[in-house]
Formats: structure tokens, sequence, C-alpha cells
């Protein structure tokens, strides 16, 4: 059984950043692609940033340019940069996991973005 454990949520202020992690219990590299989805209160949840196993990287069009997600395999470990943050960006992140068509979840981490 796959566990994604997220960490490094909190509050900022506009304009300011944070580093999400997201601590895998396989080797990152199992996977077809691994990335951050987010969901704010009456939304759905959206996709934010992914990186598959050969390190292409995709971005939502709201966060491109301010966020970057990145990766360290002998740490099991991806990561979300976020700069430059907006109080749109405010919601609960989650990290996913895929292999093939089986998907595994993170509890989510809260970021909020106000002053």
């Amino acid at each position: 059984q796959v566990q994604l454990v997220e960490s490094g949520g909190g509050v900022v202020q506009p304009g300011g950043s944070l580093r999400l992690s997201c601590s895998s219990s396989e080797n990152i590299f199992f996977f077809n692609d691994m990335g951050w989805y987010r969901q704010a209160p009456g939304k759905e949840r959206e996709m934010v940033a992914l990186i598959n196993v050969g390190g292409v990287t995709k971005y939502a069009d709201s966060v491109n340019g301010r966020f970057m997600i990145s990766r360290d395999g002998p740490k099991k470990t991806v990561y979300l940069q976020m700069d430059h943050l907006k109080p749109e960006d405010t919601a609960v992140y989650y990290c996913n996991a895929r292999v093939l068509s089986r998907t595994t979840w993170g509890q989510g981490t809260q970021v909020t973005v106000s002053s």
C-alpha cells in the first residue's frame, strides 16, 4: 500500500513563497507520474503540476511561471515550490501518484494566502 505524506503548508502573505513536500513510501520512479492538485472551498479539485517518470513537467495555466515541481529520488520526495503566491492560491493541496490506472492521494496540506 503506497503512502504519500504532504508537508509544508501554512499561512503566507500575498507575494510570499512556500515549498510543499510529498514523501512517498515507495521509490518515486515506480510511478508513471506524480503531481500536485488543489481544492478550494466550493470548487472542484484541479491539477496544479505534474512530473512524469521521464522528468517532463506540466503546469496549470494559473500557476505557470510561479510554481515549480521537482523531485529527489534518494529521498523519495516530490516538491512544489510556490512563489509569488496570490489569495486565489488558497486551497488544500494534495499529492498524487499514479501507476497506470491506479492512483494514490495524500491527506492534503492547507495553504492560505492572506494579508
